[in-house]
């Protein structure tokens, strides 16, 4: 991807559906809206980083919409090769409260968007609104960086985060998949997720933090103790070699910037190895070009 196509593609970000819906208003022909279809007309797309939907939430939205309708439109684009049927963008949530609640026709703005469009306006909508699981989140972030070029600064500034809490969210997605199974049920918070990150074995310190019910602090604390649990006088069972502090905070140094899982290795003689861990080769992109390493 050129230098112009990365920049093309960062400045559309962050627009949210306002612009969209004031540009719907002004804009005449076909696509202007709002105008309203039948709920059979819309169904999900396939750029919804959302992964669950919570049924008390949904039957609660349900009788906010009985009572005072759908207060927003839904944002939704033709499905490639129908004439109508329509992908929804924005607004599922909506839409499946709206069906709990009977109703027949929604208000909906369509617009004609790329893939690109549609992603990257479905993850920071969500997003911005809170509505996505930290997994969710990462996922969406990790998915914006890879398939459209950007930084964790272009990201953090289409969404209204801080970098830092781009980088952290990032690094959840280290994760082993059952751990990362844990966070999506619940089970496991972010705060949780990131101390686990610290650990030689993950999986095996999220199964006792579940099972002894620890909290953030206890988990940080069991991370240094080298995945040992407490003794049962109170005291955690030493380590056989841990970091020293100033290792650990140059290894968190290092993954905040990069947005990535980084091991330092120190030895005695000075020298040592520093491993800078990717997911994919969109992550690694990302990397080179915060290192000014990117042909």
């Amino acid at each position: 991807m050129t230098a112009e196509e990365r920049q093309r593609r960062r400045s559309g970000l962050g627009r949210g559906l306002d612009a969209l819906f004031a540009e719907a208003q002004e804009e005449g022909g076909t696509l202007a809206g709002p105008r309203m279809l039948q709920i059979s007309q819309l169904e999900a797309g396939p750029f919804q980083p959302r992964r669950t939907f919570d049924e008390a939430e949904l039957d609660r939205l349900a009788e906010s919409i009985r009572t005072q309708g759908l207060l927003q439109p839904i944002l939704v684009r033709p499905v490639p090769g129908s004439v109508d049927r329509f992908h929804i963008i924005a607004g599922e949530r909506r839409w499946r409260a709206a069906q709990r609640a009977r109703l027949h026709e929604v208000a909906v703005v369509v617009r004609d968007l790329t893939d690109g469009d549609a992603l990257q306006i479905a993850i920071i909508e969500n997003v911005q609104r809170q509505d996505l699981t930290a997994l969710e989140e990462g996922e969406g972030y990790r998915r914006l960086m890879a398939e459209f070029g950007l930084t964790q600064d272009d990201v953090a500034r289409a969404v209204g985060k801080s970098r830092s809490h781009i980088a952290n969210t990032l690094r959840l997605m280290d994760l082993p998949e059952p751990v990362r199974e844990m966070l999506q049920r619940g089970e496991l918070s972010a705060g949780h997720g990131r101390a686990l990150l610290a650990c030689r074995d993950p999986l095996g310190a999220a199964r006792e933090v579940v099972r002894r019910g620890l909290n953030v602090r206890q988990t940080e604390a069991l991370a240094r103790t080298g995945d040992k649990p407490a003794s049962a006088g109170g005291r955690a069972a030493p380590a056989a070699a841990l970091k020293d502090a100033d290792t650990v905070a140059i290894e968190r140094r290092l993954e905040e910037s990069l947005g990535v899982r980084v091991s330092l290795e120190p030895r005695q003689d000075g020298s040592g190895m520093l491993t800078v861990h990717y997911g994919d080769f969109g992550q690694l992109d990302a990397i080179l070009e915060r290192l000014g390493a990117q042909q």
